[in-house]
């Protein structure tokens, strides 16, 4: 007897992938050196600023000593530790974000980094609290702040403050999670003052540290002159004057908003005492027993994942065996496919993911003889995407929809196919049905960019555009992201004017170093940590650790869904197997 639902269905699934023949020593070095890049670059933003001891010896914990008192140990799976699109000096947006497990309960965390102008708003911040809202929306699952924000960054303002995605998009964001059912906790240190009084009033439920305060406006705001547009030195001397006699307490503090509004819930002497109180309320939200939902016992894959290092190229033009990867991540090594041999150049299926069920897309790599159909003596290329594989992806993601499985998509593509037999075909709108199945899902969704993710293809595997469906997007030490590579770029820009120059009979070398120029930006705008930088990828991740985040999704997924199919009545799984394959007789 099984203690499960449908167990000829979701047990003992055919496995995927096989024993690594042999290392290729190569390939891990290089790609372990890029991981390291990635490893010390996010060492060196997590030690910019304020030091550790200096905010210990001053009575605070930093940001991330407090994110370690929170979240259960190994759960932690930071998101856009690298983002740093406006360049900040201080090397990033001044928050540390992630996905982690408080009491029990998953949970979209995010953290003032107080070693940081004591957290200030800073360019970019609000875009990353933008994601941090979105991606919790999603998966359903609370927003936890841990806040010490000092409010603006007065001399970056106009990159801060105003604007349809800046600094007061947030509030509204948690006003939208509140509406939905989704809590919003906060534990409140320091002085929060303007955007980080906001910061402190907009979530469910507020806690704070005894010292902590929020206010509309700081102390630090003189007031008294005489407004003239300028300062002279008679306004000089009056701001003297003012700065030495100003002895007033930050408005705000626990004697206003304990004692006297209550918007405090409660306050704690000590820091760890708002990281317990946090844990506490996190205990009393609604959460699933993840065993109501699980289709089998959790298990390893059978092959371990450090063989992914001798199985995936960092040289982009090799190929591999995309079963191979799916046999080290998902649980068993299994997969449950969905038209196999149909659309070659994609694999479709269920996996399952901590005995979670997921669906998983995934790019198939290697020559496709015969293929596409719509070509004659054709030769396909793995990576790229035919009308077969588009038909495949778009009836995959709708019946995923209608059973409610969620959807993690595995990215390695070169584009989709052109020309006029193309056109033919119906891939432009395929591509776009793709994405209008993938809108229409409503179901959450990953996207791991394991290798290459180029031109409107990277759009419609899923790829972080989809607002309402893709809660994260993640990249590895391989990943590579561009309309097209430096050289095809470099061609399709300069080859008119390299022939026009020889016609002219002139020195073909200035153009030559043009393009070699743009093949060397364009690389160097590809590669991981630009990615992670720009928010390309919301992280780089290490191959191993692919699985942990998979898990901290599907555990997310399922901690408290918004809609319910019941596994004897998804038609996804029946789909997968004709009857006579396996009644009896």
């Amino acid at each position: 007897m099984s203690e499960y639902s449908m167990p000829t269905y979701f047990q003992n699934m055919p496995t995927a992938g096989r024993p690594l023949a042999s290392v290729n020593a190569e390939n891990q070095a290089a790609l372990k050196k890029v991981e390291q890049e990635i490893r010390d670059l996010a060492s060196k933003m997590y030690a910019e600023g304020r030091s550790d001891a200096s905010l210990n010896e001053s009575g605070q914990m930093t940001a991330m000593q407090r994110i370690q008192a929170l979240v259960e140990e190994g759960t932690w799976c930071p998101l856009n530790s690298l983002f740093n699109p406006e360049e900040n000096p201080e090397g990033s947006t001044a928050i540390l974000k992630g996905l982690g497990r408080i009491s029990g309960r998953w949970a979209v965390v995010v953290a003032s980094d107080n070693k940081k102008l004591a957290g200030a708003w800073v360019p970019g911040q609000a875009e990353n609290l933008i994601r941090a809202s979105d991606t919790a929306k999603m998966l359903r699952i609370p927003m936890v702040y841990v806040l010490n924000c000092s409010g603006v960054k007065l001399s970056a303002q106009e990159k801060v403050y105003p604007n349809r995605r800046g600094g007061g998009t947030p509030f509204y964001r948690n006003a939208e999670l509140e509406q939905l059912g989704v809590p919003v906790i906060v534990g409140i240190y320091g002085t929060n003052p303007a955007g980080g009084g906001y910061h402190s009033i907009s979530p469910t439920i507020l806690l704070a540290h005894s010292k902590a305060n929020m206010a509309v406006g700081g102390a630090g705001i003189l007031g008294g002159m005489n407004p003239k547009g300028y300062v002279d030195l008679e306004g000089a001397h009056q701001l003297i004057e003012l700065e030495a006699n100003f002895k007033a307490e930050p408005p705000g503090t626990v004697a206003v908003h304990f004692n006297e509004t209550g918007f405090f819930r409660e306050v704690y002497t000590e820091e760890l005492g708002v990281l317990e109180a946090i844990k506490k309320y996190m205990r009393q939200i609604p959460a699933y027993d993840l065993e109501f939902f699980r289709i089998d016992q959790p298990k390893e894959p059978l092959y371990n994942a450090e063989d992914l290092y001798s199985i995936v190229p960092l040289n982009p033009k090799r190929g591999y065996n995309i079963y191979e990867v799916l046999g080290r991540i998902f649980d068993g090594s299994e997969i449950l496919e969905y038209k196999r041999g149909y659309g070659p150049e994609m694999v479709t299926g269920l996996v399952k993911m901590d005995g979670l069920l997921l669906g998983v897309v995934a790019n198939a790599q290697g020559i496709l003889v015969n293929y596409p159909e719509y070509r004659q003596n054709a030769t396909g290329i793995g990576g790229k995407l035919y009308r077969q594989g588009l038909v495949k992806m778009n009836e995959f993601v709708t019946l995923c929809g209608r059973d409610r499985i969620p959807i993690v998509w595995i990215q390695d593509t070169t584009g989709i196919d052109v020309g006029d037999e193309a056109e033919r075909a119906e891939l432009l709108g395929l591509g776009q049905s793709l994405i209008y199945s993938i809108e229409t899902s409503g179901v959450p969704q990953i996207e791991i960019t394991l290798r290459k993710g180029t031109a409107a293809a990277h759009y419609v595997l899923g790829g972080p555009q989809g607002n309402n469906t893709n809660a994260f997007s993640l990249g590895t030490a391989t990943t590579e992201i561009n309309v097209m590579n430096g050289e095809t770029a470099a061609a399709a820009m300069y080859s008119r004017r390299l022939a026009k120059d020889k016609k002219a009979g002139k020195d073909l070398q200035p153009v030559i170093d043009k393009m070699n120029q743009l093949i060397e930006e364009y690389t160097e705008k590809a590669k991981p940590a630009f990615c992670a930088k720009m928010g390309l990828v919301d992280e780089v991740v290490e191959f191993p650790s692919l699985r942990s985040y998979i898990k901290a999704f599907a555990c997310s997924v399922y901690q408290n869904p918004k809609s319910i199919c019941p596994f004897h009545q998804m038609l996804l799984p029946r789909s997968l197997r004709e009857y006579d394959t396996w009644k009896k007789p």
